[in-house]
């Protein structure tokens, strides 16, 4: 089982997000059950909350259901996720400083945009503070850096449906 984190700030916006494309995406090409996806937040802002209403909003209107509820990252995911991936350099560094905390020095960690050759070093941008249309582009953002990774790991793993 590969098991894939995605983490951003808050676990309300970016990262459900990518969990969920990341699980249609799976599950559409009929191979879900090699994976466990999950995602969480370095914060501890909205820990038990639902997605952001926007966040909802946004994969409703592309038919990807949504099903997670806030949580804070914490020193197991190291152990238990063989791909973290980040969405912004803040989240990266924060993540970087618990791995070297509780030592897991061989864990790679990951920005999602890294998967796409032309986002290399590029954040994905935190919506949370502006419109809809922040969580639109949020969405074609992360809908292409997932089908990029997914990519990777396929080929990696040899994954073909």
């Amino acid at each position: 089982m590969i098991k894939v984190l995605f983490v951003c700030l808050g676990n309300i916006c970016r990262s459900p997000l990518a969990e969920a494309i990341f699980d249609h995406k799976i599950k559409s090409i009929g191979i879900e059950d090699h994976f466990k996806s999950d995602s969480a937040g370095t914060s501890d802002y909205h820990i038990g909350e639902l997605p952001d209403e926007r966040t909802i909003n946004c994969a409703k209107k592309y038919n990807i259901p949504i099903n997670h509820r806030g949580r804070q990252v914490n020193r197991t995911d190291f152990r238990d996720f063989d791909y973290i991936l980040a969405m912004d350099e803040n989240n990266l560094k924060n993540l970087n400083a618990i791995k070297d905390r509780y030592g897991f020095e061989g864990k790679e960690i990951h920005l999602i945009r890294n998967f796409v050759p032309s986002g290399a070093g590029l954040s994905v941008p935190d919506p949370y503070y502006g419109g809809e249309d922040g969580f639109e582009e949020i969405y074609h953002i992360l809908n292409e850096a997932v089908d990029h990774f997914l990519s990777k790991i396929q080929e990696r793993h040899q994954l073909y449906a």
